[in-house]
């Protein structure tokens, strides 16, 4: 299976107002692919689309809410329209709540399924008629470790996760027996410096965390464009990922008591901040429009990806 190099592809990039997306979609645009960006939060995607043009990139916007498969579809339409194709397709929005299973309503787990799978689900759906109409192409899928290793306080985000994973490989496998050059990608991260934290909903009592180390999202962006050229089935991004997912594997009873010494505490800053307080769960929120989150104090590099380019 051989991908179009980055410069002559039509990229979409779905979630990409903040975070990994937004880093994603300035370095597609960067490398000369023209790019069709996406997520719910207008002003963040015109400052995304005023940015890549100030770097000399193409770009157009779609506000979307990926919980409305209508909304996903005219994100398609849009490229189509713009450019005529798609030749790579990224699925990046994501929400959570942080709290204990039994704080959580029915109403806030089926939001968070809704976003963070069938997000996924609507995008998968709406490229792949397009992908196939080319030939060959990308689907990139952003999950998390949390797709194989799920963490406490975060049961509707690992539930989501975990079915993502299902649903790449059926995919996956699927296209193999039709024999269409389409390569379907997990990227899974170990803990970003996204705004995620800011954004999520918590009933912690206090502003949540990821449980450190912390790596740069631009590690999830050049794994996402090596996975447009070149053909992968996942992509474990962070040298602790890795680890988490051998151990895993090897013994799944050490990691449960591994998480149930560290991960309470270690999802917990001190930074007070109430359920009541503006998130991102039904509705977008203003002021993080940005790559990076707060805890670029705690960001580590990573080896490990490096070395799974040389040897994929």
């Amino acid at each position: 299976m051989e991908l179009k190099q980055i410069a002559q592809q039509v990229v979409v990039i779905v979630g990409a107002s903040s975070g990994i997306g937004r880093a994603t979609a300035l370095e597609f645009a960067k490398r000369g692919a023209k790019v069709v960006v996406a997520a719910r939060n207008e002003q963040g995607l015109k400052s995304l689309v005023e940015e890549i043009q100030n770097l000399g990139g193409e770009a157009v916007a779609v506000v979307a809410d990926v919980t409305n498969f209508e909304q996903v579809n005219a994100i398609a339409q849009k490229a189509i329209h713009a450019y005529g194709r798609i030749d790579t397709w990224v699925n990046c929005a994501a929400t959570g709540v942080l709290a204990m299973f039994d704080q959580m309503t029915p109403e806030e787990f089926q939001r968070v399924i809704d976003v963070t799978l069938m997000g996924q689900v609507y995008g998968a759906k709406v490229a792949l008629p397009y992908l196939k109409q080319q030939g060959r192409g990308a689907l990139i899928c952003i999950s998390s470790m949390e797709g194989t290793r799920s963490l406490p306080l975060q049961s509707a985000y690992s539930c989501a996760k975990h079915a993502l994973e299902g649903l790449i490989e059926s995919l996956r496998v699927e296209l193999m027996h039709e024999k269409i050059p389409i390569s379907v990608t997990s990227i899974r991260p170990a803990v970003i410096n996204t705004p995620y934290y800011n954004k999520v909903r918590t009933k912690l009592g206090v502003k949540p965390t990821g449980i450190p180390p912390y790596y740069d999202p631009r590690l999830v962006t050049d794994a996402i464009l090596y996975a447009a050229e070149h053909p992968i089935r996942d992509f474990i991004v962070g040298d602790v990922g890795r680890i988490l997912d051998a151990l895993q594997r090897v013994s799944p009873p050490l990691v449960d008591n591994l998480l149930a010494l560290i991960s309470f505490a270690g999802q917990r800053t001190n930074e007070p901040k109430s359920e009541d307080a503006p998130d991102n769960l039904y509705e977008p929120i203003d002021g993080y429009n940005r790559i990076d989150g707060d805890f670029g104090q705690l960001v580590i590099p990573s080896l490990s990806d490096w070395l799974a380019k040389l040897v994929p």
